[in-house]
């Protein structure tokens, strides 16, 4: 399909390529992220006392940090699935990382749902459980920028922020599929059950979800501006040293404009609900419901935030959410310490107010701050580095500060003073480039001789 056609479709129906797409990208995002979300949950209640009983005997707040900290030793490993995607993803196309990126994710989060405990294997099962965490990083960061790209890419310049939205509500979906998981379980198996085997089922159904998305996947067509530039010719022999030495700067505000969605995210995904549970006295029931109300929320303005920024602007609306998470970051925890669920659940919502805006418009924003031949390599390892800025160990910076100060409201400095980072990051990038042609670079060679280089 040419570039003009892909820029002529004021008001039109989705065709049925674009469709697939949209699907693809949706199905992969909502599964890797169904596939951290059940480990960052299983993190919060069983993980501690399973894998890590040793630490456990010492202390059982030694051994949760450990929990947490296992969720964060699999960002440390994005940038180099980032580095390994995006050299594959800009030589051959996004479509083929997508696939690889997927059965990688899933095959070792059925895996872990497989692997047996410390008390049945010892040292060797929390070696295991942390080399499948690294396996799911390696694959988690180049399966972002790939879905990214294809949906934003193939979108007319006028809906690059609605089209981008698809893979960023892949968030909160896999999120309430994950969550909706755990209540089933909760609802149904006695606490003996869970723990013996019934927190295993969700990793195990990531197989049914592998086969899906594969399916789906096969048949999305590769991205029509990756078509272009390998018809004329204009792959980059070395895209990543191109990035480093020469696009550094969009890289590094990429990662800290991911930084505060990411630690604020990964509260709402896993922390708020082993929070209630454990410091609030909240049975688990609750604050998973809690949760589900919470992703409903994410879900909903993540919707919002894509499609709105094709109409005020990508820079504006981030702008918007963050300063929403900077008032709210301190306020919202003297809701969540009533314990009152439905007031808990307020809290999260209010708060996925401000990560919907700062995360909706993310694919597109990314896509348009890369030229063409660098562009999954930049926007999978900024991606990369922002997770590790921020989500990776947000749960366990956040029972760090419990720990040490017994103040829970203190842990909303910490997201406050990072959303002020990644406020200040967004509002670096040029406004300019909302709208460039991504097909080829002759719109960013003359923005780019009045941006100043850093």
């Amino acid at each position: 399909m040419s570039q003009q056609a892909y820029l002529s479709k004021d008001g039109h129906n989705l065709t049925r390529e674009e469709k697939k797409v949209l699907a693809g990208t949706l199905v992969g995002t909502t599964i890797e992220w169904y596939d951290f979300f059940i480990y960052a949950q299983a993190a919060g209640f069983v993980l501690a006392v399973l894998y890590f009983e040793p630490l456990g005997q010492e202390s059982e707040t030694l051994a949760q940090l450990v929990a947490w900290a296992s969720i964060g030793i699999s960002f440390l490993f994005r940038p180099l699935g980032a580095i390994l995607a995006g050299w594959l993803g800009d030589r051959f196309g996004r479509k083929i990382v997508l696939v690889i990126t997927l059965m990688g994710m899933g095959g070792a989060t059925v895996l872990i749902g497989l692997l047996p405990t410390y008390a049945a294997w010892g040292m060797a099962a929390p070696i295991l459980l942390i080399t499948l965490r690294v396996l799911q990083g390696l694959s988690a960061g180049g399966e972002w920028g790939g879905a990214a790209l294809l949906a934003v890419e193939h979108a007319p310049r006028h809906k690059r922020g609605l089209f981008g939205m698809y893979p960023q509500i892949g968030v909160p979906l896999g999120m309430l599929l994950a969550t909706l998981f755990m209540f089933g379980l909760n609802s149904v198996l006695t606490e003996e059950q869970f723990f013996d085997w019934g927190w295993r089922v969700p990793f195990l159904f990531s197989f049914v979800l592998i086969v899906v998305g594969y399916l789906i996947r096969l048949k999305v067509e590769e991205s029509p501006v990756f078509t272009e530039m390998k018809q004329r010719k204009k792959e980059s022999s070395a895209p990543l040293k191109e990035l480093v030495t020469t696009h550094k700067k969009y890289t590094f505000l990429a990662a800290l404009i991911f930084a505060a969605n990411n630690a604020a995210g990964y509260l709402v995904i896993a922390f708020f609900a082993s929070y209630g549970a454990s410091a609030l006295g909240m049975s688990r029931t609750q604050t998973l419901i809690a949760s589900l109300i919470g992703g409903l929320g994410w879900f909903v303005f993540t919707m919002l935030g894509g499609w709105i920024s094709d109409r005020i602007g990508r820079v504006r609306t981030f702008q918007i959410g963050y300063g929403i998470i900077i008032l709210w970051a301190i306020p919202m925890w003297f809701l969540i310490d009533t314990g009152v669920v439905w007031i808990f659940a307020l809290a999260i919502v209010i708060l996925t107010m401000g990560l919907g805006p700062s995360y909706g418009p993310q694919s597109a924003l990314y896509a348009e701050m890369f030229p063409v031949s660098i562009r999954f390599s930049g926007v999978s390892i900024g991606y990369a580095l922002g997770s590790i800025i921020g989500g990776a160990f947000a749960p366990t910076i956040a029972q760090w500060i419990l720990n040490e100060t017994g103040q829970s409201w203190l842990i909303g400095v910490y997201i406050a003073l990072l959303a002020m980072i990644s406020f200040a990051a967004v509002s670096m990038v040029p406004k300019k480039l909302q709208g460039i042609n991504l097909h080829d670079d002759s719109d960013r060679e003359e923005l780019e001789v009045k941006i100043p280089a850093v």
